[in-house]
């Protein structure tokens, strides 16, 4: 596994951003340590207080925030309008046996694709009234993008569609609202599409 994993989640509230640099010694020496010597990212003493005290909630939040992503993604699969849905938490992942093995729960993020591409998308975004439209994910607040214009914009269609991001996918980080009321909003949005 390699990569950067900047979050806003481990604080919860989305008031600032850490996150860490994970590699082999060969992808740090090569493709990091270069980069931390000449722009010296360093988080501030404020922002390192403020996920150190994000941690103290971290299990509870996610806990709670995993419990209710499952139950939409079951409710949301079973929605004629999805013809796709991606929750790690489901038999039907595809990756559902390594899941199993190494996490006890899901995830709080749900990626899921609305029939009618682009401005279905559009339309079911735009009848939200809980869920907060944003381009970036993790809150204590349910938030939702659209990949193909926010987070993944800048690929080509074809780059798009390799990674499985459809003009008509979007990507639901579940908050700690009540279950029920971020289902409504989803369902009352999901006939507006």
């Amino acid at each position: 596994m390699r990569g950067l994993f900047p979050t806003k989640h481990i604080d919860g509230q989305g008031r600032c951003l850490g996150g860490i640099i994970l590699g082999s010694e060969k992808f740090i020496q090569d493709h990091v340590h270069n980069l931390l010597r000449q722009t010296g990212p360093a988080m501030s003493p404020f922002n390192a207080w403020v996920l150190l005290k994000g941690l103290e909630t971290l299990s509870v939040r996610v806990e709670r925030q995993t419990a209710t992503a499952g139950k939409l993604a079951d409710q949301l699969a079973a929605h004629p309008k999805i013809t796709r849905l991606i929750y790690p938490g489901r038999a039907d992942h595809p990756q559902a046996a390594t899941i199993k093995k190494q996490m006890r729960g899901g995830s709080n993020l749900i990626a899921f694709e609305i029939a009618g591409g682009k401005p279905a998308a559009f339309r079911f975004l735009n009848a939200l009234r809980l869920v907060r439209m944003t381009n970036n994910l993790g809150d204590a607040k349910s938030l939702i993008t659209h990949p193909a214009t926010t987070t993944h914009q800048r690929l080509t269609p074809e780059a798009r569609a390799e990674l499985g991001i459809s003009d008509g996918m979007v990507r639901l980080s579940v908050g700690l609202e009540h279950p029920g009321d971020i289902a409504a909003d989803l369902v009352a949005a999901l006939e507006k599409a």
